[in-house]
């Protein structure tokens, strides 16, 4: 077949039933970044009629070494979060990754399907690696792959991430590709990445070229979701921006990294876009519109703090929950597992 007749994306996923799948890793103190850019999309997702599989990824954690009560906590943590920012357990399936094993089966078998050329290429491994890749887990140089099995797993055609995950989706396709020409099938599906909203890479409150991190040193640099209404109101008022008032159009930010940053993120939490706020705040500095952000950021997330934090004091009713997302994850995850060990050759006798 040439390259001209090969099907598109959309084309081969016209085959598939439409459904969503995405992860966060239970690492810790998830940010104002991790609920704009995933957790409140997450929950919006839910009103389209598509069907929503969303996993805290702890098989992904553990690529680098993880206290294994810290990461439990973590884990328990991070469903409260999803939870209290509004994915509903009874709509979605909400589940950790590693009480459904088809994620660790089909990664292995997407491990053999995948080259290390394509693992060696990763910008992230790049990343994390740096100079001491030597010293690194085989599991974290080889976990887009993995990645790649918890979304196909589910013949998932739609994966919303951030900007800096797109990479991954592709590899993802790649694999499956690779998959269905090795074996001459049709049965993985090409997921796209959905990068929507105008707040998808949300940038440190101390310096606006870098990315909102759980990691920076700096506490005030970020929100985080556990983070109470003073203090909210606080590191948004202290953020750094520069002497010019806001202009009348969105042309007038370029170049000024910390004013566009919250301006997107006024925009993202006001369900508006960048254009209108700069249009309803055109003229007026800083001192004005930072007391308005404390505000809208603190009607929004205190809530949510409030609700993590009720969850949190009943563990065992987060574990039924993750429990009976597993269950129903299980459900759909064995039958395509099994099909993919019968196209590759595994004898299946029981």
């Amino acid at each position: 077949m040439s390259e001209l007749s090969q099907p598109t994306p959309e084309e081969i996923n016209a085959k598939f039933t439409p459904r969503i799948f995405s992860g966060i890793q239970p690492s810790g103190n998830l940010t104002l970044g991790n609920y704009l850019g995933a957790l409140k999309r997450f929950a919006e997702k839910q009103d389209e009629g598509i069907e929503t599989i969303y996993c805290l990824v702890d098989l992904h954690a553990i690529t680098v070494w993880q206290d294994p009560e810290a990461l439990k906590k973590q884990t328990r943590e991070a469903a409260a979060a999803f939870i209290a920012s509004g994915i509903d357990p009874a709509r979605s399936v909400l589940f950790n990754q590693s009480q459904v094993s088809a994620h660790a089966e089909l990664g292995w078998l997407l491990n053999c399907v995948a080259r290390m050329g394509w693992m060696n290429r990763m910008t992230q491994w790049k990343d994390k690696a740096g100079k001491n890749a030597e010293k690194q887990s085989l599991g974290l140089f080889a976990y887009p792959s993995l990645m790649a099995a918890d979304i196909l797993l589910y013949h998932a055609t739609m994966v919303p991430v951030g900007e800096d995950q797109k990479q991954h989706v592709e590899l993802c396709r790649d694999i499956a590709a690779k998959f269905n020409h090795d074996y001459g099938v049709d049965f993985f599906p090409a997921p796209l990445p959905l990068i929507e909203g105008v707040a998808t890479r949300v940038m440190s409150l101390r310096d606006g070229s870098k990315k909102m991190s759980k990691s920076d040193p700096s506490d005030a640099s970020r929100i985080n979701l556990t983070d109470d209404a003073d203090t909210i109101a606080k590191k948004f008022r202290k953020a750094v921006t520069d002497p010019e008032p806001l202009p009348d159009s969105l042309e007038g930010l370029e170049g000024r990294a910390e004013a566009r940053n919250l301006v997107n993120i006024y925009a993202a939490l006001a369900d508006k876009t960048p254009a209108e706020v700069v249009a309803d705040y055109a003229g007026q500095g800083f001192g004005v519109f930072k007391p308005a952000l404390a505000d809208l950021a603190v009607s929004k997330l205190e809530p949510i703090s409030t609700e993590m934090s009720r969850l949190m004091n009943d563990p065992a009713e987060i574990d039924r929950i993750l429990g009976q997302g597993a269950e129903k994850a299980d459900a759909i995850a064995q039958p395509i597992l099994q099909k993919t060990l019968e196209i590759m050759g595994m004898i299946r006798s029981r």
